[in-house]
């Protein structure tokens, strides 16, 4: 009889055992659920504050392409060089307010981590960036265009 009775309380305590089982595999899985909707929600917000914020830089940047299409109808005329040196300096500004700089190199010493050597040329001036061939940009202090020069290199004596 005792060994019924303790049959019995082994049923019971892995009955008990499997209810917590059960329980915390359902929550297990409401919170995957959960977590699931979380980051498909996170994706879709990011894609659109993607959208809105590409938006923002186009809204911007129209008046550019008015002053584009206005200079073009004047491509014949002495103000079309200054329209286009109005429109380049519009245009810059309104990618620096976005965080955009130029990289200040002429004259300073090589930067291998904002400028690219295209040609050295022998001078008194060791490692020193003589010409920007192409102008390199930071957009908020990340490099996204190295600088192209050329440096000097001084001669080595033999």
């Amino acid at each position: 009889m005792e060994d019924k009775k303790q049959d019995k309380e082994k049923k019971a305590e892995k009955s008990d055992e499997q209810k917590k089982i059960d329980e915390l595999t359902e929550a297990l899985k409401r919170l995957q659920a959960e977590f699931e909707n979380h980051k498909k929600r996170v994706a879709r917000e990011n894609s659109e504050f993607a959208k809105c914020a590409s938006e923002q830089l186009v809204k911007k940047l129209l008046p550019v392409l008015d002053s584009f299409e206005q200079a073009l109808k004047n491509k014949n005329s002495k103000e079309f060089v200054s329209g286009v040196e109005l429109i380049y300096s519009q245009l810059f500004s309104i990618l620096k307010e976005e965080g955009l700089n130029h990289i200040d190199c002429r004259g300073k010493k090589f930067d291998p981590y904002s400028q690219e050597v295209l040609l050295q040329e022998e001078s008194d001036r060791d490692h020193v960036v003589l010409e920007e061939l192409q102008k390199g940009y930071t957009l908020n202090g990340k490099v996204i265009r190295t600088a192209k020069v050329k440096i000097g290199k001084t001669r080595e004596e033999k």
